[in-house]
């Protein structure tokens, strides 16, 4: 089985989230963990590089109408992000748990995770690991999260 970055990056999410340790790892932990998991180097290095620039970035709070914009993807989004995807996004903000902003970002990490095709399952995870790095959206998260362990994921295309 070839390992991707995002089953580094899920390994990461479900090995560290919960965990008692309240100090964050350090880069030489977390790549020492990873390899005794299994996961190749080049694989470790790109996730590590994907959690880094995710964890650079923070939102500001988001102040802008729902109803005002509509989103058009560009090309590059559109090859990469079928119309499922660009649906199953939009269904999120529809619901509340993905502000406009955070969309922009789950988007630009999907894009960032270099697999040739995004499904349901990646957004859900990506949008998971956006929102737990956004302070003040616990709530969104829980939902996320729920969405992501649901055997039914109560949402029909």
């Amino acid at each position: 089985m070839k390992e991707t970055v995002l089953d580094v990056l899920m390994y990461l999410f479900e090995a560290f989230v919960d965990s008692e340790d309240e100090l964050e790892p350090d880069r030489n932990e977390l790549r020492d963990e990873l390899e005794r998991a299994g996961f190749g180097a080049r694989e470790i290095e790109r996730a590590l590089d994907w959690l880094d620039e995710l964890n650079s970035i923070e939102v500001a709070p988001d102040d802008t109408p729902r109803n005002a914009a509509i989103r058009i993807y560009d090309r590059l989004e559109q090859t990469r992000l079928d119309a499922a995807s660009r649906g199953y996004l939009l269904h999120l903000e529809q619901i509340g748990i993905l502000a406009p902003p955070h969309r922009e970002l789950a988007i630009d990490r999907l894009l960032a995770l270099d697999t040739e095709e995004v499904d349901i399952e990646h957004i859900k995870w990506v949008v998971m690991m956006v929102l737990f790095s956004q302070p003040g959206h616990e709530q969104a998260y829980a939902q996320m999260e729920d969405l992501v362990f649901a055997d039914d994921p109560g949402w029909v295309h």
